[in-house]
């Protein structure tokens, strides 16, 4: 017998107060949730072979509906505000409760895995899933234990998902039916009334961005890495929609992770064991990658299949902009196992910028990374938050506000700590957004365009390259680079109406300075002076 449908014998879900379910399935195989998937009529096989389902009512995340219990351990340390909502602690006992009730007589589907590839850090977490293809979302992105380790797996950490469960705010203390509520005390994650498969992922990644800063020294990032040839590591910061996961995918490079990483003084680590890719417009020919590791096993989310085929039509969102993928990272070729590699060599900010002005790269000195770093300037893509169905321009604080349970100022210490320690390290602001004008006149920055000028930083073409500073933003751009013509490099040059450009500048530089206000009290000098001058244009 392989790994799958093992697990420790002294382990039981009647220790959660689940003790009352029909079956608990523990550990199935892929396969194995695949066929109950398609026998409950819950998804169907496309002819890859990968299983398309639906989440349902939500097929993106619901920031405003996910709390953190308010209690002696989170009461002074969690950053509370309009993205931690404090929940009661009594309230959370008693939804619990009634999901526990709401589970009982039904099947349920058990994984044991874990989060953070160092083993230094190694996370352990049990979820219990009302839905089996919710138990293949968590075997493709958690990292899998073999068979030994599951024959004595402990958890640290439990999630237990009941989409069909519904809060009544009332008596619940939810805003509404749906709810993802992190308990630190408890190490425990309740998500209910959504199917929404991003809620568990992104659940376990706040609890990383609460945890290892604080007590182990470690910086949490949202972001992408790979490695070269060389054992050059560059990472990938930016929300989704930005390029994280297309421009990780790198054929050239072996990829360490998509989304989520932690920094340690002498290594980079994936926290997962798989990719959350979009979907949207994929196409072979664009991301190759992506692209083929949609087969068997992996989990195609919200999609629609051209008529009477299984063929799935990729540029189809009439359910949603934001369609996603679910598959184990070694479905792409170059992947690297275990996912740890060293310090980075270049860090890329990501920004998709909607308003058109931002260089489509420039290089940074470590005043302006820890500027665009707490900044974390970009726009929202549409679909993946419910209620977003155009880019949005926000900020977005070290490009994950919506997971960071302490105060920004947190992580940009443990940053700028870092450069400061590893002064070799480059780093670059990419604009992978739009050129020649704003959103609606300009046009996104071509991928090629964004690949060339990436592979010249990595490959280390810009030091032989000269560089000028642009006015209001103070950014160096390349005046070259190979693949990529002149013109591009300094966006006003891709504007047909350059006073229009220079009015959308200054506005955007005032935007920056607006919002920076909230952080600049903890802000050194170095950071302050990295802000964009706002000029006046007649």
């Amino acid at each position: 017998m392989n790994e799958y449908g093992i697990k420790n014998p002294n382990a039981s879900i009647a220790d959660l107060g689940l003790k009352n379910v029909a079956i608990a399935h523990w550990n199935l195989t892929p396969a194995e949730l695949v066929e109950e998937t398609i026998l409950q009529g819950m998804g169907t096989l496309t002819d890859t072979g990968a299983l398309a389902i639906d989440t349902g009512e939500f097929t993106g995340r619901s920031p405003k509906d996910k709390f953190c219990v308010v209690d002696s351990e989170t009461e002074n340390t969690v950053w509370w505000g309009d993205i931690n909502f404090k929940f009661d602690a009594a309230k959370f006992d008693h939804i619990y409760t009634r999901m526990q009730a709401y589970l009982t007589n039904r099947e349920v589907y058990v994984r044991d895995a874990y989060a953070c590839a160092d083993p230094r850090y190694r996370l352990n977490v049990r979820v219990v899933t009302e839905y089996p293809w919710q138990n293949l979302f968590v075997n493709n992105l958690f990292l899998r234990p073999n068979r030994q380790e599951l024959e004595t797996f402990t958890a640290e950490w439990t999630i237990v998902n009941a989409p069909g469960f519904l809060a009544d705010p009332a008596i619940d203390g939810t805003r509404q039916h749906n709810f993802a509520i992190i308990n630190y005390t408890k190490k425990m994650i309740l998500i209910g009334g959504t199917g929404y498969t991003g809620e568990i992922k992104k659940g376990i990644f706040t609890v990383l961005n609460y945890v290892l800063p604080q007590h182990k020294g470690v910086l949490s990032m949202h972001c992408s890495a790979n490695i070269g040839k060389d054992g050059d590591t560059a990472l990938f910061f930016g929300l989704s929609g930005t390029g994280k996961t297309t421009l990780s995918a790198d054929p050239n490079r072996g990829l360490i992770g998509d989304d989520e990483h932690g920094w340690s003084d002498d290594s980079v680590f994936n926290f997962e064991g798989g990719c959350y890719a979009k979907c949207v417009n994929l196409s072979a020919e664009k991301e190759p990658q992506i692209f083929n590791a949609i087969r068997f096993g992996s989990l195609l989310e919200n999609i629609e299949c051209y008529p009477e085929t299984t063929t799935v039509d990729y540029d189809n969102i009439s359910k949603t902009e934001n369609t996603r993928v679910a598959y184990p990272i070694n479905y792409i070729d170059n992947s690297v196992e275990p996912s740890v590699a060293k310090t980075p060599k270049n860090i890329f900010f990501l920004t998709c910028d909607a308003f058109g002005v931002l260089p489509p790269i420039s290089r940074l000195d470590n005043g302006q990374a820890m500027y665009h770093f707490i900044s974390g300037y970009t726009a929202k893509v549409a679909g993946t938050e419910m209620g977003i169905t155009e880019p949005t321009t926000t900020f977005s604080a070290c490009f994950g506000k919506a997971f960071l349970p302490l105060h920004p100022a947190k992580y940009a210490e443990l940053l700028g700590k870092k450069l400061k320690e590893n002064p070799d390290i480059k780093v670059w602001l990419v604009n992978t957004g739009w050129s020649g004008g704003s959103y609606g006149v300009g046009s996104r920055m071509k991928l090629s365009y964004t690949r060339a000028m990436i592979s010249a930083a990595l490959n280390g073409e810009f030091d032989n390259t000269e560089f000028e500073e642009l006015p209001i933003f103070r950014l160096r751009v390349p005046k070259t680079c190979t693949g990529v013509p002149a013109e591009i490099l300094n966006p006003r040059l891709t504007w047909s109406d350059k006073a229009a450009f220079d009015q959308t500048a200054a506005d955007l530089a005032g935007k920056f300075v607006k919002n920076f206000q909230q952080y600049a009290d903890g802000a050194s000098a170095e950071i302050l002076a990295a802000a964009p001058s706002v000029p006046e244009v007649a």
